[in-house]
């Protein structure tokens, strides 16, 4: 979560919405890949710390499939989220902050309403929670 933490730093300095991602190995630990929210940047609507730390996954194991792996994000992830992690085949998912606008896993929606959902995943919160919901409160309130 502290390499997520700095992924989201990183995205504040650029004006983006501090949310950070790291995919690691369910095994060894070892991160894979990271990512941090980009959508100003790309210009691209999908570019969340997810979706970032996904594709570059993706790209470095050859493969669309990143089975044996965690995700671990700041923020819970939205549904636009949701469906890549659920393509991915993600092992589990460990994120810091509920997110009460756009969650998909408990906030907003209970990700047990979902029956598409085909690949199932375990998930872990709270990880870091104070740390990732002042990035966030201070990164509006500034912008306010």
């Amino acid at each position: 979560m502290r390499t997520a933490l700095t992924e989201a730093g990183r995205a504040e300095a650029e004006g983006e919405v501090p949310v950070g991602a790291v995919l690691a190995d369910l095994y060894s630990g070892k991160i894979i890949s990271s990512g941090r929210n980009q959508c100003i940047a790309l210009n691209d609507p999908s570019a969340h710390a997810e979706i970032m730390a996904l594709r570059r996954a993706g790209r470095i194991r050859k493969n669309y499939r990143l089975q044996d792996t965690v995700l671990v994000v700041t923020l819970e992830p939205c549904l636009m989220c949701l469906g890549a992690i659920v393509q991915a085949r993600t092992a589990g998912v460990v994120f810091g902050a509920r997110d009460p606008r756009a969650g998909a896993l408990f906030s907003r929606h209970e990700i047990l309403d979902f029956a598409w959902i085909h690949s199932k995943f375990w998930i872990v919160e709270g990880i870091l929670e104070q740390k990732c919901l002042d990035l966030l409160k201070d990164f509006f309130r500034d912008r306010r």
